[in-house]
């Protein structure tokens, strides 16, 4: 396929199986995140925030090397994980999807809290006139007044995850088929001095991350011309 070899292939399709783990488990973990600190007036949601928020400015390699300490033997999430019978988290694929939590987590959360906040109480406080519970609250009201949030949320941390290369390297290392995404297997071609599949590697990021922009902008074009329709 254009030029890569089946080690590429292979980066690419780990890659994206990561991005796509990941996606979907941000989503899950942010929503009550979110809720939470668009809604708590608590002294604790400042700490908070800043904590989800700091992968924004930590350098990545930072980050990695804390959480390579943690999955370790001696860490927190190591010994559990070996209590558990996981094994070592470090330098596997459940240690990426890990770090890529942390990683992407702020690019998930705040779209999605920016959402709920300007959605403001009224159409909770409709809807409980209405006798909804909780769980249809959230299904016929959260999801459908805060979905550009949601899909917002969604592409920026699949294009997010993509990218990522320190964190990845410090925890997962460099091994091919469990740990090597395309940020790393370009990192291997340019230490070999390998240029031709270098650009190739990195041509097809780049495309990669454009698209996934061009959706996220479209997306939001849509949504704009239909509310000037009146939609």
């Amino acid at each position: 396929m254009m030029g890569f070899d089946s080690q590429d292939m292979t980066a690419l399709l780990l890659t994206l199986k990561l991005a796509l783990v990941v996606t979907v488990l941000l989503l899950v973990i942010s929503t009550p995140l979110a809720w939470w600190l668009s809604r708590s007036r608590s002294w604790l949601r400042a700490p908070v925030a800043a904590l989800i928020t700091l992968p924004l400015i930590l350098p990545p390699t930072v980050l990695g090397f804390y959480l390579l300490l943690a999955m370790g033997p001696d860490g927190p999430i190591g010994y559990l994980s070996e209590r558990m019978g996981m094994g070592s988290l470090a330098f596997s694929f459940t240690g990426l999807v890990i770090g890529s939590l942390f990683y992407s987590l702020p690019f998930v959360v705040q779209p999605i809290q920016n959402a709920m906040e300007s959605m403001g109480e009224r159409p909770f406080e409709v809807a409980a006139t209405l006798r909804a519970g909780p769980v249809d609250r959230f299904f016929t009201v959260l999801l459908p007044l805060c979905r550009t949030g949601f899909i917002t949320a969604a592409v920026l941390g699949f294009a997010h995850t993509l990218g990522e290369f320190g964190v990845v390297l410090m925890i997962g290392g460099n091994i091919p088929g469990e740990t090597q995404v395309l940020s790393v297997q370009l990192y291997e071609h340019v230490e070999a001095l390998d240029y031709p599949r270098a650009h190739r590697l990195a041509a097809l990021m780049l495309a990669l991350s454009f698209i996934t922009m061009l959706l996220l902008h479209g997306l939001r074009s849509g949504k704009r011309s239909a509310k000037v329709l009146g939609f």
